[in-house]
């Protein structure tokens, strides 16, 4: 175990020292969901709608939700820098090293939950600019769901990267075809049960849709609520998957 750790350490360190010497490429990446929230976020608030989140605020129904429009984004991308580099020939180089396979999809994710930490004080930040009123304990909350998720997706994706080498066609074209119909069933940024019958069944069966209601009721402070445990096991369970398949990914497939 201290091995695993100190391996972890070293590939964290390995993949978080470029982020820290360019932070711009932080914010740069999360340029669709600031966007989303600054255009659409102003628009839903300038309608009145009322969106159940019980507290008459607007934003804080819409926020959690674009929160969870970076971890889809984000994470699921992440397979892309491993791509680049299997391609090239540095993590071949790299893993004639004794470190420890686990440890770099462990370092590598803990870096991409970093990231989306990072990102989500912005969007926070820009969000109380917009006049969101911030429960604390309830943000903080809600980005320890999002972390366990982040984690998952991220291993996923550094799976499909594996897969997919070495062109990385197969790798943009799943990730393109999950990201927005995931989003658009999750009710990331409308009411899924403002639609047909036929799209609340379907977003019945998206894991993602019961951690979007797991982070509005985490984020508004209703941390009793029935929606916080599905979407806790549902982010329990994307992770689990996520890392079991990406360390076996990595042994068998390097």
């Amino acid at each position: 175990m201290p091995k695993l750790i100190r391996d972890t350490a070293t590939v964290f360190s390995r993949e978080i020292t470029p982020e820290l010497r360019s932070p711009v490429s932080i914010v740069l990446a999360m340029g669709q969901p600031l966007l989303f929230l600054v255009l659409f976020g102003s628009m839903l608030v300038g309608t009145g709608a009322d969106l159940g989140t019980g507290t008459g605020d607007v934003w804080q129904w819409f926020v959690p939700g674009i929160l969870v429009m970076m971890c889809l984004m984000g994470p699921l991308s992440a397979g892309h820098s491993m791509l680049g580099e299997l391609n090239g020939g540095q993590m071949e180089r790299f893993l004639v090293t004794p470190i420890s396979r686990t440890a770099i999809i462990l370092g590598r994710t803990g870096k991409d939950t970093v990231t989306l930490f990072a990102q989500a004080v912005l969007i926070a930040a820009t969000a109380i600019g917009l006049g969101m009123r911030l429960h604390l304990p309830g943000a903080l909350a809600t980005m320890v769901l999002l972390t366990v998720m982040a984690v998952g997706l991220s291993a996923l994706s550094y799976v499909l990267a594996i897969a997919s080498r070495p062109s990385g066609n197969l790798f943009w074209i799943v990730t393109q075809m999950l990201i927005f119909p995931i989003m658009l069933l999750s009710g990331i940024l409308l009411p899924v049960d403002a639609g047909p019958g036929w799209l609340s069944a379907v977003a019945a069966i998206n894991p993602v849709t019961f951690i979007v209601d797991g982070a509005r009721a985490l984020f508004t402070g209703d941390f009793l609520s029935a929606s916080v445990l599905s979407g806790a096991i549902a982010a329990v369970a994307i992770a689990a998957i996520g890392l079991i398949l990406s360390t076996r990914a990595m042994k068998r497939g390097i």
